[in-house]
């Protein structure tokens, strides 16, 4: 970043200048004014140098969000293809607990084998 400012607001409103002949010494004037000149050039410095970190930093953050949006959308598929391809293991030890607990129902409603006898 650029340099240090030299002059800051209250500095430049209390600024005395010694009374000349024809009015204020133009000597320490044309010394403020170079003061504040090279003021104005530091904060254009300064200004340029953050303007351009916030252009990086706003692609930085669009490539960012881009590749956020891509991998939701990978984990999404990657989800939904998951349940479609489980393991036939897994899909075999499902079943197995459906019909343990289709077979409970059954004799919790029509009671045992030995009743309906």
């Amino acid at each position: 970043m650029a340099g240090k400012l030299n002059l800051d607001p209250t500095e430049i409103v209390n600024k005395q200048f010694a009374i000349d002949f024809r009015g204020y010494a133009p000597a320490q004037v044309d010394q403020m004014l170079d003061q504040v000149i090279q003021d104005y050039q530091t904060y254009e410095e300064m200004m340029a140098s953050l303007n351009k970190k916030i252009k990086d930093l706003e692609q930085t953050n669009a490539s960012l969000r881009a590749k956020l949006i891509q991998m939701e959308g990978t984990m999404r598929a990657k989800s939904e293809n998951d349940k479609d391809t489980q393991d036939p293991m897994m899909q075999g030890a499902a079943q197995v607990d459906l019909l343990r607990r289709l077979s409970r129902l059954e004799k919790a409603v029509f009671g045992s084998d030995k009743n309906r006898q």
